[in-house]
């Protein structure tokens, strides 16, 4: 009577070697193979290798030579991983895999579960070499009658080969190769597990069969398995747990619990049965267990970025590596490390700044309003470059649905597909720093006509531009016909102030400002140089702005956007990442005085009422025909820039008469919707923090006086004339004599009248001063008394200080 066993269904069979088909040729080819192989793993060899080496004019013990050799090339690397993006703070933002495997320690690995596979898959695996004499001897009839491999009986090992060289397959022909029903693949899959077997212990075999192994639905080794179906980890896994997971294994398409899962319960009680007959539960467990139903507590992992939290920061991420020579020679070569590497990616974006900014942007352009407007925001770090927050107000994804799109219109086309938008007059922080590097004070005054012919102009190559046929006006959001300081004419936002300023510094100096503090095209093209540079025709990005406009609040250091902290590979080996590049683009004093005229903005500019109950400074931008707006401002602790437009195209769609979800805005400008959305974001990413402080400017920007609009025009009536002038020139007045008067209120000798009256005037106005001569013949009697002023008139008085400063009228 021929012994019988528990087959893979759980039925009992006849355990033969040998079947009655067998020939009795095939039964002396098997047994000389004994002979000359030594052992029973050696007659499994010949007996299969002896179609193929009769073939090819090879021996068997040629053969055997050849078998016990390892073979060239052997590697057990290269089992793909699944890769993490993590924010600063550990949380995971997105998963990356071609395979959905997470390597554990056997530690981490139930002990349930070990049992369990080798139940039902190997359960001699601690007693055999790399070649299971028992299973391979079921299969052999078959595979020597046809002169091919056409059954199993593969080990834990084997079957650990046949999925390394089919993971490791790269082309299509290789996978082929992997998968191939054929003599050849067996022999080279036997070779490589003899090989396997000497290398590694057998406790070391199991645990990468287990990390390597299909369990269906998309989950490949046990800790991604047990997650996927359970939603917890490898270790914790139940006896009623470990025994559906060990019976996915043979068939995952079969058994998976998720699609089949009658047959994934009956396949279980199967694996349960089998432990009880080996003795390694209780039979009664193995029924109680077997009577439980099946629960599921599916987490489905999704690789790449649509369902991140932080869709398009992922996206930035995922395009950094996949463009960076730092992390491989070719783009296949990047994509390979972050599908199969089982990176951990640690990146600078804060969870706290990345929901209000998403929060904000959502609130005020809700992503698929009823006037299919866009916004985009960045945030940025001042000092270090690091990118708090990166978000878009639509979700990632195909753009003919509606509140979708695959563009990130926060980041350049190199990191999100944007060719950027024109900037409008966030440009003239630019101009201003140029202005304020060249020594301006802040009372420097230039007039701002109300329509600017530009000529003039040289660009950095010395070339003459501009078109004097078309002459540039101010926007709605600033005004002309007068005269205007650094700071007054930054806080109106004028137009063709900043044209005046920019030829006063010039075009170049303006150019190379925006350049050393990271400016250029989103495309990634230099900037281009007319004399509109300075009210942003350039398209440009949040992200170049923000990390702009963050110098100044690091005091001139300028760091170039990063998003990646560290990376780890699956040993936990560090992997170099992109270098940070910090330097000191502006002078400090420059930055400092930068931050004291752009404070303004929030309380008395173009974006009155927008302060953060902080030090923080900002400025609007309103492009042409209200086609966008935009808003960039900062503290010393974080900066940010706010875009909102038309992705169909600002020109075609302007935001001029806006009107949105029920609400109208009217024309849209910087400070409509891109300032409200910067401070609900700042105020939320910075709650909780500690205030950083501005630097006070140096004095010799106040050589001019404060550079506000008003100040208060003293009454110097009844002084002496030299105090008087004194005086005034304190207040940044400028001073003018006339003709005496004569008068019997003032004595002779002081000042009798002065234009205008007192009260409130422009820094750097005229007063007019009339000194007395008494009260003339006949008051009192007396002739006239000649009066006591120099023989000269009118009176000369030191210059004021630096007279080569004076604005033009």
């Amino acid at each position: 009577m021929p012994a019988r066993r528990a087959g893979r269904d759980g039925k009992r069979r006849s355990r033969r070697w040998l079947t009655p088909s067998t020939s009795r040729a095939e039964k002396a080819r098997a047994l000389r193979g004994l002979g000359a192989l030594g052992g029973l793993s050696g007659l499994l060899v010949a007996l299969l290798v002896l179609p193929t080496a009769c073939a090819a004019g090879v021996g068997a013990r040629d053969a055997s030579d050849w078998f016990r050799t390892e073979p060239d090339g052997l590697t057990t690397s290269g089992v793909p991983q699944r890769s993490r993006i993590l924010a600063a703070d550990g949380r995971t933002i997105a998963t990356f895999f071609y395979q959905n495997r997470v390597d554990v320690p056997m530690s981490k690995i139930a002990p349930v579960l070990r049992i369990a596979v080798l139940a039902i898959e190997d359960s001699r695996f601690y007693n055999h070499g790399a070649i299971d004499a028992q299973g391979t001897l079921r299969a052999l009839a078959s595979n020597l009658g046809s002169g091919q491999v056409t059954q199993g009986g593969s080990g834990i090992t084997q079957q650990y080969v046949k999925n390394l060289l089919l993971t490791q397959a790269d082309t299509a022909a290789e996978r082929a190769a992997a998968k191939e029903i054929s003599a050849a693949r067996k022999i080279r899959e036997l070779r490589y597990a003899v090989a396997i077997e000497k290398r590694y212990t057998k406790d070391e075999i199991l645990r990468r069969y287990l990390n390597i192994a299909y369990y269906g639905d998309g989950a490949y080794g046990i800790e991604a398995a047990s997650r996927h179906y359970f939603s917890k980890h490898a270790a914790e896994l139940s006896l009623s747990e470990a025994a559906l997971l060990a019976g996915i294994i043979r068939y995952p398409y079969a058994y998976d619990p998720t699609r089949h899962p009658g047959a994934a319960r009956e396949r279980r009680n199967v694996v349960l049965h089998r432990m009880a007959e080996l003795g390694w539960i209780d039979h009664a467990a193995a029924d109680a267990t077997a009577r439980l139903p099946i629960r599921l507590k599916v987490d489905d992992v999704k690789s790449g970025c649509v369902t991140s939290s932080a869709p398009f920061f992922c996206d930035y991420v995922q395009r950094e590596i996949q463009t960076n020579p730092v992390f491989g020679p070719t783009p296949a070569a990047r994509e390979k490390l972050l599908k199969r590497g089982g990176l951990t990616i640690r990146t600078t974006m804060d969870p706290v700044a990345q929901r209000a900014a998403q929060r904000a942007v959502d609130g005020h352009v809700p992503p698929k309003n009823s006037a299919h407007k866009a916004a985009a925001e960045a945030m940025v770090q001042p000092g270090t470059g690091e990118i708090k927050a990166m978000v878009v107000d639509r979700a990632l994804g195909p753009d003919k649905e509606r509140g979708k799109t695959w563009i990130n219109f926060a980041a350049d086309a190199s990191h999100g597909s944007s060719i950027g938008m024109q900037a409008g007059s966030t440009f003239k922080v630019f101009t201003l720093a140029a202005a304020l590097d060249q020594g301006m004070p802040f009372g420097t005054r230039l007039m701002a006509p109300r329509e600017f012919t530009a000529v003039g102009y040289r660009n950095c190559k010395g070339q003459r531009v501009g078109d004097p046929s078309k002459p540039l006006r101010n926007s709605a959001d600033g005004e002309g016909g007068r005269r205007f300081s650094l700071v007054t004419g930054t806080h109106h936002s004028v137009n063709t102030f900043f044209l005046a300023l920019e030829k006063e510094v010039g075009l170049c100096e303006t150019v190379k400002m925006a350049e050393k503090l990271g400016m250029r095209q989103a495309s990634g093209k230099p900037l281009e140089q007319y004399p509109s540079f300075t009210l942003g025709f350039n398209p440009v990005s949040p992200l170049r702005l923000a990390a702009a406009y963050a110098a100044f609040g690091a005091r001139g250091r300028y760091c170039e956007p990063v998003a990646i902290r560290e990376i780890r590979d699956a040993s936990g080996r560090e992997l170099k990442v992109p270098p940070r590049k910090c330097r000191q683009a502006v002078d400090r004093g420059v930055a400092d005085a930068v931050n004291y005229v752009l404070s303004g903005v929030l309380t008395k500019g173009t974006a009155q009422g927008m302060g953060l109950g902080r030090d923080a400074a900002g400025k609007t931008g309103t492009v042409d025909d209200f086609s966008a707006a935009w808003f960039a401002g900062y503290t010393p602790d974080l900066a940010a820039a706010v875009w909102v437009g038309d992705p169909r195209g600002g020109y075609r769609y302007p935001m001029d008469g806006l009107c949105m979800d029920g609400r109208c805005y009217g024309s849209v400008f910087g400070a409509t919707i891109p300032a409200p959305i910067w401070q609900q974001s700042m105020l939320g990413a910075l709650s909780g923090t500690g205030a950083g402080s501005f630097h006070r400017p140096p004095s010799e920007y106040f050589s001019k006086g404060s550079g506000e609009d008003k100040v208060k025009l003293p009454d110097v009536r009844g002084m002496k004339l030299r105090e008087a002038v004194a005086k005034l020139r304190e207040a940044g007045l400028k001073v003018q004599v006339r003709q005496p008067v004569e008068s019997r209120e003032y004595p002779k000798g002081t000042v009798a009248e002065m234009s205008p009256d007192p009260g409130s005037v422009e820094p750097g106005d005229t007063v007019e001063l009339r000194v007395s001569k008494g009260p003339g013949p006949g008051h009192d009697g007396q002739p006239p008394v000649p009066p006591t002023f120099p023989p000269t008139f009118p009176p000369t008085f030191p210059p004021p200080a630096d007279p080569g400063r004076q604005a033009p009228a």
